[in-house]
């Protein structure tokens, strides 16, 4: 049985490693992840992490894990910022306050696709103009969802989280683990 990793992002193949899973492949989907109007987060999540485990060419008995990281503050989803300016402007928009990281997970195996949602609270403190500064100066905004990573140098921003931390990284490692035994496939072989 082959594990297909339907994610370009190194965060996800690194917590993968924490419980001893490698994937024998790496197919990052081509979809379309344009919000559908009026589309709320969590749904808009769920159905994009379910898009890309269905977009990945596998054969039957492969096992694909895909997974999508939606940062939402309120109804608003804030992707990946296409510059500095869009960074500042999600940073500035949760500063002092509370929004939530919601990461979907999808396994598929065949026909048979496995699902689950994570919702984490997280709180951003007040940023100074030149934390803010400094922060974007860093460049670790690019690429990820609502302009920050937790892992890296935003980690000092954020006070407290309520949920899975994993899961704001980009991949619940609890949720992942169960829906990958749930198609069959083994965790914790070699796990450090």
């Amino acid at each position: 049985m082959r594990l297909i990793l339907g994610s370009g992002s190194p965060r996800r193949r690194d917590l993968l490693t924490q419980i001893g899973v490698v994937a024998d492949d790496i197919r990052p989907p081509e979809i379309d992840e344009t919000p559908h109007d009026h589309e709320l987060p969590r749904p808009y999540c769920v159905r994009m992490a379910r898009e890309k485990a269905r977009a990945v060419m596998a054969g039957p008995d492969d096992v694909v894990l895909s997974a999508d990281t939606t940062v939402a503050l309120g109804r608003r989803i804030l992707g990946k910022p296409a510059d500095a300016d869009e960074a500042a402007q999600f940073l500035r928009a949760m500063s002092g306050r509370r929004h939530k990281v919601i990461t979907a997970v999808a396994v598929r195996r065949g026909d048979r696709i496995w699902e689950r949602d994570v919702v984490t609270t997280v709180k951003m403190k007040r940023l100074s103009r030149q934390e803010l500064d400094a922060y974007l100066a860093t460049d670790d905004w690019q690429g990820k969802a609502g302009g920050y990573g937790i892992q890296g140098p935003a980690g000092a921003l954020i006070p407290w989280i309520q949920g899975s931390f994993t899961a704001v990284v980009g991949l619940p490692l609890c949720e992942a683990a169960g829906l990958l035994q749930a198609a069959g496939y083994p965790v914790f072989r070699g796990a450090s």
